[in-house]
């Protein structure tokens, strides 16, 4: 019997670059006022968000993903050409086939990289981190891109009062690559498919080619539901990856939470009992929910912000539709 040769990759993997885009349009609860029957005070107490980023034609899923991982390649001192692998998660590509990432390594080098898309939602910046840490530490790849990156202004309903305040677009990227001590910790994911109807498509596309329905498809949510699920389910598997790395809350820097609604995020903090010292990332406010691109837009600002530093200890948790998880504590770049 032949003996396959073991793999020769880095002993750990690191985070080390990050970079983001926003649209250039800023839009206001005005706006979304303008369909539905709320106010700027009712949205603001239920979610936090005052104003979202909404992508004009031009600036598309591959034209937001190039610009983030244009200037996370820059922070990392990577070249293009030295990226193995490219990691996309979206919800809002909508080519079934090819995956979005080919188009986006294409534009950016000539390396030919693995390149695939992943759909995990709001924990989709997770997941991809989770597989480019394996293919650093396995050896397919030096470095690796991962994207997170949404249109969600293309798929909201802005006459759904429920959703139509939430949602924004935008793009983020890090770069991973090898290390010589462990500086992304061990992650805690799973799902929970038998709660998969609190956010979902509202119907299939095929309905919609086959004139089931008149309206185009959107996401929608059971808003309690997923609350209640977010700050007392998702607390613990935040404790998990904490329990994972071998710290404790107190050892933590930086909370990066996936910014969902400003709500979750301050009951998590009260339900961790993390530390005054713990800058906690609250994106949300200005930027809206970005699913899969939440997590690094919101890691971009703090650090462009001197709201958080290099080489500080972050614990990075993202949950959403599915519904899926991921968290790990991870070193700020």
């Amino acid at each position: 019997m032949a003996k396959i040769r073991p793999s020769k990759g880095a002993p750990y993997a690191r985070i080390m670059g990050v970079g983001g885009y926003r649209p250039t349009r800023v839009v206001p609860n005005e706006v979304i006022l303008e369909k539905i029957d709320s106010s700027d005070e009712w949205i603001r107490s239920r979610s936090g968000i005052a104003t979202r980023h909404w992508a004009s034609p031009e600036e598309t899923v591959t034209a937001m993903s190039v610009e983030a991982a244009g200037k996370a390649l820059a922070d990392a001192g990577v070249s293009p050409e030295q990226i193995g692998g490219v990691i996309v998660s979206t919800v809002s590509h909508f080519k079934q086939t090819p995956a979005v990432a080919t188009e986006i390594a294409d534009r950016l080098t000539s390396s030919k990289p693995a390149a695939f898309d992943i759909s995990a939602g709001c924990a989709g910046f997770g997941y991809g981190l989770t597989l480019a840490k394996g293919m650093v530490v396995e050896g397919s790849a030096e470095y690796v891109l991962v994207i997170g990156v949404e249109r969600l202004s293309d798929l909201t309903d802005l006459e759904d009062r429920a959703t139509a305040f939430l949602f924004g677009d935008g793009a983020g990227a890090v770069v991973v690559g090898p290390s010589d001590e462990p500086e992304i910790g061990p992650t805690v994911w799973g799902s929970e498919g038998d709660k998969s109807e609190t956010i979902k498509q509202t119907v299939p596309w095929t309905d919609y080619r086959d004139g089931v329905v008149e309206r185009f498809p959107a996401i929608t949510q059971e808003g309690q539901a997923v609350f209640r699920w977010a700050v007392f389910e998702m607390a613990k598997v935040a404790q998990q990856a904490l329990d994972a790395a071998g710290i404790t809350a107190a050892d933590l820097d930086v909370f990066i939470p996936h910014q969902a609604n400003m709500r979750i995020i301050d009951s998590m903090v009260k339900t961790l009992k993390l530390p005054e010292h713990v800058t906690v990332a609250r994106d949300v406010e200005t930027t809206g929910n970005t699913s899969a691109a939440s997590i690094p837009l919101a890691m971009e600002r703090l650090l462009a912000t001197g709201q958080a530093k290099s080489g500080d200890t972050a614990l990075v948790i993202g949950f959403g539709a599915g519904l899926v998880y991921a968290a790990t504590v991870v070193t700020l770049p």
